[in-house]
């Protein structure tokens, strides 16, 4: 009797561990379609985030050439207004102020044509030409106000 009741018992349980950790077809197939659906709807989150971040780095590059072609313009008539003063200049500081000026107005019109022509892209280029051209920006700005400072004693 102890037999039968052990034997029935064992069966029993490979019987129940049989039938739970099984699944059955319908619920593989199941799990596999909640599983596409779930990688499915990440590709789409995905694609939302690259879009949004192009737009926000088109957002960012079209503000960054916007205010520095306004420097730009302002340097512009800084150089027109330094080309007033110097005219009243006496005859050795015109020499003087002229080169000067000169350089500065080359390094100006340079600039001017570096952030036309450069296209914007979304790489590290980007990053490392931001950083490039506003330290030239500000090399050109800390130019304009040392321009009537004569170093010499």
């Amino acid at each position: 009797m102890k037999k039968i009741v052990f034997t029935l018992a064992a069966t029993a349980l490979i019987a129940g561990v049989l039938f739970t950790s099984c699944n059955s077809s319908s619920r593989k197939i199941k799990n596999a379609e909640d599983k596409v659906l779930d990688a499915k709807e990440a590709v789409i989150d995905a694609k939302i985030d690259l879009t949004q971040a192009r737009q926000d780095s088109v957002n960012e590059f079209q503000q960054f050439k916007t205010d520095f072609q306004n420097l730009i313009s302002s340097n512009e008539k800084k150089i027109a207004g330094l080309k007033l003063s110097i005219a009243d200049a006496s005859q050795k500081n015109k020499v003087q102020f002229g080169k000067k000026l000169s350089v500065l107005e080359k390094r100006n019109n340079e600039l001017k044509i570096k952030l036309a022509e450069y296209e914007e892209d979304e790489t590290d280029q980007w990053k490392a030409f931001k950083l490039e051209f506003k330290h030239d920006m500000d090399e050109l700005g800390k130019a304009f106000s040392d321009f009537t400072v004569n170093n010499k004693k």
